[in-house]
């Protein structure tokens, strides 16, 4: 069975060497000894990889720069580290073309200029469309501000996957704060805060209509829906005499957005996501590569509780139709 995996991390020498993203340094600070195994792998784009996919029974990653991505930085780095990094992934592509694509990483503290890079590597050099990492230092992709971005994507048709970033400091300090720093760094990402984080910026994005006024545009987020599966029902009190939008909360996010699985191998959050979709139109298959196993993930596909055909669109099929990669 094909398999596409579409959360899988890279970082450039340039990522590297910015301040405050030597991954290195904050593993050594935090006495985290396999975030410190972490930078070769995310720094090879070539035979050791495609090596460990070939092992892991992967056949093709669409590659993303690891969080925290351009959006914190000020817009001349910003430009300059996504050019460098859109110019690193465009390399692998052409050199592997059948084993990487790309989600352009983007300066969207400039969006016109953003959405240049955005429309010049997807037309231009064939990427699946891009990567957000969160919020722009506290400011969400519901301001009008961003939208550029957001009316460029629609209308070329190139999807954005929105990945988690860090909470704003105000929210780190008021509702993760209080504990070791070890603590409050994990407590604030990936143990919790993270996920709800990208929640609230999805409904941000709905409350702030977004999708009304850009209906056609698709948003792809991981980790089996960033905690947003377990509240379907719920948003829904949010009604449209309240919102004036022209939708159901839950409407947007069965229409506008999609799922992957990104190192969440629970066969429970998986039968919730598929019962609320209704299907598996909306879920493809994903491993948060090196930060999750590539073996573990294609394990935990291979036992999904589906049909073949279904499987298969999970695993490949969803992925082709909505990033355009049979073309």
């Amino acid at each position: 069975m094909k398999t596409i995996t579409l959360e899988e991390h890279f970082a450039t020498p340039g990522f590297f060497s910015g301040p405050g993203r030597d991954l290195k340094a904050q593993a050594e600070k935090y006495h985290d000894a396999r975030a410190i195994k972490l930078v070769p792998q995310l720094s090879d784009l070539g035979a050791t990889r495609i090596a460990e996919m070939d092992k892991a029974g992967i056949d093709m990653q669409i590659v993303s720069l690891m969080s925290p991505g351009t959006e914190q930085l000020e817009a001349n780095e910003a430009i300059a580290l996504a050019t460098e990094t859109n110019d690193f992934v465009a390399d692998a592509i052409k050199k592997y073309p059948n084993r990487f694509g790309g989600f352009a990483t983007l300066p969207t503290i400039v969006p016109d200029t953003a959405a240049q890079e955005l429309e010049r590597r997807v037309k231009g050099q064939k990427f699946a469309g891009a990567v957000i990492n969160g919020h722009n230092r506290g400011r969400y992709l519901d301001d009008k501000f961003f939208w550029p971005i957001l009316e460029c994507a629609e209308r070329i048709g190139a999807p954005i996957y929105l990945h988690p970033t860090m909470p704003p400091k105000p929210v780190i300090d008021a509702s993760f704060g209080g504990f070791s720093p070890a603590v409050t760094q994990i407590f604030a990402g990936p143990g919790w805060g993270w996920h709800i984080e990208t929640a609230v910026h999805v409904l941000r994005m709905i409350l702030g209509g977004v999708f009304d006024r850009f209906p056609d545009l698709q948003i792809v987020i991981g980790h089996m829906g960033e905690g947003l599966v377990g509240m379907f029902q719920r948003v829904d009190v949010m009604t449209p005499a309240v919102t004036n939008l022209k939708r159901p909360i839950t409407a947007y996010l069965r229409e506008n957005i999609h799922y992957t699985f990104s190192g969440f191998f629970f066969p429970p959050t998986f039968l919730a996501l598929l019962l609320e979709l209704g299907g598996v139109d909306r879920i493809m298959f994903s491993v948060d590569h090196p930060f999750a196993s590539m073996s573990q993930g294609r394990a935990f596909l291979d036992q999904l509780p589906v049909s073949a055909a279904d499987k298969e669109r999970i695993a490949h099929g969803n992925a082709e139709k909505l990033f355009k990669l049979e073309d």
